[in-house]
């Protein structure tokens, strides 16, 4: 059914459809965007790495990287965000769903703009466990140079990380991660729902055009980083960083400030505004592509469908202890 407050999202309260629509979307979203990320953090980190010769653009960061590593050296890490874009993106989107439903009076009631924000706020912090190992082993891969691999692959490096620091390694990071998501998150969905609800007042979420969908996803995929470029550069320094260099996110600031000034904290914004636009814009509108599978879908038959309904019913928190223990078993 069509939720009466204009989400963004079909009937996506069901934690199993959030799961499979979330982590379709996500998978899209790593495939379209990794090679620029990669530049982004390359960028980032390029100081604090001691790089020989400082990239001057982000297209010479690309030239540089193709030159040394080929062109695989773009995708190199990308196997943590993969396994990690399910139980991320999926969380990402019940834990917005239910940010709704607990601001809701009754069933059906309709959101203000400033509550749709607040939702945001709690889909930034739910996949925050299952995010910042995932961004830890990404960025140890992406910086790392050919001519002196410390690790072989993605599972490689979790295996050195928890050896050398535990779970303390995996999570380093975690403040800075969660000053870039909950902000930044709540922008997105504000900005996501402004658009659609100018553009389509009164439409069924069903009956919007993919163009809509791809234009809301890809404008407020812009919103996002423009508010969330800055603790993504602290991030990217303090989970690259070698141990014991930093003792926390405002140790990297203050290092930052002092050797390389403001502009040192948007380096990576070009690449990155370049790669939100078709990153969300693909994913918000594969999402949609599920839900609205999920709704219009007539060859479900009637025994499947009640099957379907009593999982849903007892799945919420049985999904997410399952998720956890898939993701702790596979990395350490």
């Amino acid at each position: 059914m069509v939720e009466a407050d204009g989400s963004v999202l079909i009937n996506l309260s069901s934690p199993l459809k959030s799961f499979v629509a979330g982590g379709f979307g996500g998978l899209c979203s790593v495939f379209v965007g990794y090679p620029l990320d990669t530049i982004k953090v390359k960028m980032q980190t390029q100081a604090i790495l001691g790089e020989t010769r400082p990239y001057t653009s982000a297209v010479d960061c690309l030239r540089v990287t193709i030159r040394n590593e080929g062109v695989f050296g773009l995708f190199r890490g990308m196997m943590a965000p993969m396994i990690g874009s399910s139980p991320i993106t999926a969380t990402y989107f019940y834990g917005y769903e239910q940010g709704k439903r607990w601001q809701q009076k009754r069933p059906g009631e309709d959101l203000t703009l400033r509550q749709i924000v607040v939702a945001g706020f709690v889909a930034g912090l739910v996949p925050i466990l299952f995010r910042v190992p995932s961004d830890r082993v990404k960025c140890m891969m992406q910086t790392q140079h050919t001519s002196s691999l410390r690790y072989t692959g993605s599972f490689d490096c979790v295996r050195q990380l928890y050896r050398s620091g535990g779970v303390a390694s995996l999570y380093r990071g975690l403040g800075a991660t969660l000053m870039r998501d909950i902000h930044s998150n709540g922008v997105y969905f504000g900005v996501y729902e402004y658009i659609l609800r100018t553009a389509s007042p009164g439409k069924r979420r069903e009956e919007l055009h993919p163009t809509l969908i791809i234009f809301a996803g890809g404008t407020a995929g812009i919103s996002y980083w423009l508010t969330a470029i800055v603790p993504d550069t602290l991030k990217s320094i303090l989970q690259t960083a070698p141990d014991g260099k930093y003792r926390g996110v405002v140790d990297v600031y203050r290092d930052l400030m002092r050797h390389e000034g403001p502009k040192a904290l948007f380096k990576g914004i070009g690449p990155i505004l370049l790669r939100s636009f078709p990153s969300n814009a693909v994913s918000d509108c594969k999402v949609w592509c599920c839900v609205v599978a999920f709704h219009w879908s007539p060859g479900l038959s009637p025994w499947i469908r009640d099957g379907v309904k009593g999982i849903e019913q007892n799945i919420s928190f049985r999904l997410i202890v399952c998720v956890f223990k898939f993701i702790y078993y596979l990395f350490i």
